[in-house]
């Protein structure tokens, strides 16, 4: 059962939805300008008064630290965020683009597994029938009515009904792994996407407050913390395609195998695709702390807690449903066996 909700589209308008956020820093300019100009005063004041109070001469190139951050705040749009975006998106699209070949190539290997998988049943006149509706017709057509001949027209029609049975229970499963793993990575790209915003339209008044003395290390803060948010979602491309590669080989091991064995079952590897569904979706909430160990930024130990709170909530929820859709698949096939 195919996802009905193109998350493709919902990230596509999360970067839409922060480039138009964008303009509203300009509303804090004005204010920006204010601090930065008062704290120009005071910073510029302060240290000319201390040189003439020791009779040493004035150094003029410290004093041009406020000028410089001033210009910052004027040109905020394009100097500052213009700029960082330019050096950073090329990051972006490269893990995106690397992201959307393997993408890709697991949906040519799962179709070619899917199509594998039903000519090995259509192979076997023991599980053809549950696969082909003229098998099952021609088989019903060489049994006679005797009391023997009537019973396995019953097995027959029980062995589809609970094939049929199981095949929708795991694909409606296998559904909403998948439904949890694209939002827990939808997650991500909406709270990343919050925080630039909140940075980006208060920008300019951090840039003011790191005019004072007192409030130097602002400056730093900003400029580390908007970095390292922005690459959480390179990290969480890289992520993706670090288990998108790994079902691509479990697909073509299964493939190889299909091909070459004919006694392989397919239901371990099915079993093995949702237990790395489950990885995948706790490992999402490890992503702002891999993009920490890339640029450190301080201040957002309390958010890392909560994502690790968060992470093992997910992680119990995820095997709840798992062993709840496991223990239906097994008690409506022990009535229909009934």
């Amino acid at each position: 059962m195919p996802l009905s909700i193109d998350f493709a589209n919902l990230h596509t308008i999360l970067a839409t939805l922060y480039d138009d956020m964008q303009p509203l820093c300009k509303d804090m300019m004005d204010v920006g300008k204010g601090l930065a100009g008062l704290g120009a005063l005071f910073y510029v004041a302060v240290r000319v008064w201390q040189s003439m109070a020791r009779a040493e001469p004035i150094d003029v190139y410290p004093l041009l630290r406020p000028f410089a951050i001033g210009i910052c705040i004027l040109l905020f749009p394009t100097l500052v965020l213009g700029t960082l975006n330019t050096v950073l998106s090329p990051i972006v699209q490269g893990t995106h683009k690397m992201l959307e070949g393997q993408t890709l190539d697991m949906e040519q290997y799962r179709a070619q597994k899917e199509e594998l998988e039903r000519e090995a049943m259509l192979r076997n006149p023991e599980t053809a029938y549950l696969v082909s509706d003229e098998e099952f017709d021609r088989q019903l057509d060489e049994l006679g009515w005797s009391t023997i001949d009537t019973a396995s027209r019953l097995g027959m029609y029980v062995e589809v009904g609970m094939y049929n049975l199981e095949k929708k229970i795991r694909d409606a499963f296998s559904s909403l792994l998948e439904l949890i793993f694209a939002a827990a990575s939808l997650l991500i790209d909406t709270v990343r996407t919050f925080f630039l915003v909140v940075l980006s339209i208060l920008g300019p008044v951090a840039f003011a407050f790191s005019v004072w003395d007192g409030f130097q290390s602002t400056l730093g803060q900003w400029f580390t913390r908007y970095i390292s948010v922005y690459l959480w979602l390179p990290v969480s491309d890289l992520f993706s395609t670090l288990l998108a590669k790994l079902q691509v080989l479990m697909l073509q091991n299964d493939i190889l195998e299909l091909q070459n064995n004919p006694d392989y079952s397919i239901d371990n590897s099915n079993s093995v695709y949702i237990i790395f569904m489950l990885i995948g979706i706790i490992g999402y909430f490890t992503v702002p702390t891999v993009a920490g160990w890339i640029i450190q930024a301080g201040g957002m130990g309390g958010y890392g807690r909560n994502v690790n709170q968060m992470a093992g909530r997910a992680g119990g929820m995820a095997g709840s449903v798992a062993g709840a859709a496991a223990g239906n698949v097994v008690g409506r096939a022990g009535k229909l066996l009934k």
